[in-house]
């Protein structure tokens, strides 16, 4: 641990009492991440582990700790969010449960300290102090720049949410029982250390929250005491639980992503629609159903056969590539939930900002094509659970909207493409300059 500086220490008493360091002079920090694209900071993210072995061995799969004895990646993960932050964070008219919990585990038990109404430093500070509490803060991406700079680019990565949590935990203390979550976990020391145990899961990849109880727990897979610049990963499910020992305290940052992007979520977004679409255009499928099947008087050996021979048109359909298949819901929560770009807007590259996807209007049969973009989301409430960022209301939710013979010319500019208005796949020059000026209206296009 590093040696105490002033102020580090104060006497009540004549009892040595650990408080909150003071805060650090602010300096300028090398990046040793490599931000050019996201694909590359990730590999920086996990390196020296390379992007293909993380994904075969690791994965979805087994956790992995990754051992760093390097400073400057240890003094950048102190920029990202320091114990000696909070004060400064406090004045931001924070509030306990939306910003912050104060929680310890007990006997194998949580539970909550957290006050009433705004967060003070000075009751915070206490509650760490005296109680041996664990500060855990909701999404600090919401106020320190180069975790928004950090996360907006692994959603850009991943084509998920990712969200963070920083946990500060004093020494000789547990914040949470054992549990498991329902996302894939990146967890970087930041300050002091943390000793982690994990869990062989009760429910891999699972879908939901959930305690563990400790008789229920056995053996530890993994035991493991996480440093200063120190990576760990491990798939959603997997039981965990962390403590900070004697005179050690911690600071980690969670990383989490993949929630509800299984493939059973992807089912069920885009069947629905994929089923009613081909209903339209196939006899069979608008065909009734066998005769007092909803009273439970037909076969259920032929009532399976049957829809079994359906699906297996279905699937036979869409592997053919004679429906349409789009997503009803994911694609939209992901675009209208994700952080906005944080790098200034003359810089942005609309293939990497919009996404396009074609939903049926609720007004005719026609398809349309909707765009919708991340540039007027709110990073203030990324992944705070209030609904779509982009929007006051449901009417500006759908983004912008053009008929579906649009749908080329919108894929021409998807791929990032520079070429002439004249040479968009439109029927004529005033189809052509109403798709460009309505793009550029919302800074989705930049003229050359």
């Amino acid at each position: 641990m590093p040696k105490k500086s002033r102020g580090e220490v104060k006497r009540r008493n004549g009892a040595a009492e650990e408080t909150v360091p003071p805060k650090r002079a602010v300096e300028e920090v090398e990046c040793p991440l490599r931000f050019h694209s996201p694909a590359e900071l990730f590999a920086s993210l996990i390196a020296p582990l390379s992007p293909e072995q993380f994904f075969v061995e690791h994965w979805e799969q087994k956790p992995v700790h990754l051992r760093r004895d390097e400073p400057g990646l240890s003094r950048y993960y102190r920029s990202l969010f320091s114990l000696s932050d909070l004060p400064d964070l406090c004045a931001h008219d924070l509030e306990y449960y939306r910003d912050v919990n104060v929680v310890r585990c007990i006997n194998g038990k949580k539970k909550v300290l957290n006050k009433a109404g705004k967060v003070k430093y000075p009751a915070l500070n206490k509650l760490i102090m005296q109680n041996k509490a664990t500060v855990q803060f909701h999404q600090p991406q919401r106020f320190k720049d180069e975790l928004w700079r950090l996360q907006e680019q692994l959603e850009s990565f991943f084509g998920a949410l990712v969200g963070s949590n920083v946990y500060m935990t004093p020494g000789d203390s547990q914040g949470l029982p054992a549990h498991y979550d329902d996302v894939e976990v990146f967890i970087l020391q930041l300050e002091g250390q943390k000793h982690w145990r994990l869990y062989t899961p009760t429910v891999p990849l699972a879908s939901d929250y959930s305690l563990v109880p400790e008789d229920q727990l056995g053996s530890p897979t993994h035991d493991i005491l996480l440093q200063e610049g120190d990576l760990l990963y491990f798939p959603r499910g997997t039981i965990h639980q962390a403590n900070t020992l004697p005179g050690h305290h911690s600071t980690h940052l969670t990383l989490s992503t993949y929630q509800n992007m299984s493939w059973s979520d992807l089912l069920l977004d885009v069947l629905p629609g994929f089923l009613s679409e081909s209903s339209r255009t196939d006899t069979r499928l608008r065909q009734g159903m066998p005769h007092r099947i909803l009273l439970g008087a037909c076969d259920n050996a032929d009532l399976r056969r049957q829809m079994a021979a359906h699906l297996r048109h279905l699937a036979d359909k869409l592997e053919a590539g004679t429906g349409e298949m789009c997503s009803a819901s994911l694609k939209r929560d992901f675009i209208m939930n994700r952080l906005p770009p944080h790098c200034p807007e003359e810089q942005l590259n609309p293939a990497c900002r919009t996404q396009y996807c074609m939903l049926l209007q609720d007004e005719s049969p026609e398809m349309a094509v909707f765009v919708l973009h991340s540039l007027r989301n709110q990073r203030s409430r990324h992944m705070m659970s209030e609904g779509p960022q982009g929007s006051e209301g449901p009417e500006d939710e759908e983004g912008l909207h053009f008929p579906l013979s649009h749908l080329g010319a919108l894929q021409q500019l998807q791929r990032g493409e520079q070429l002439p208005v004249t040479d968009l796949l439109l029927p004529g020059p005033e189809e052509q300059l109403s798709l460009v000026v309505a793009l550029w209206s919302e800074s989705l296009l930049k003229a050359l």
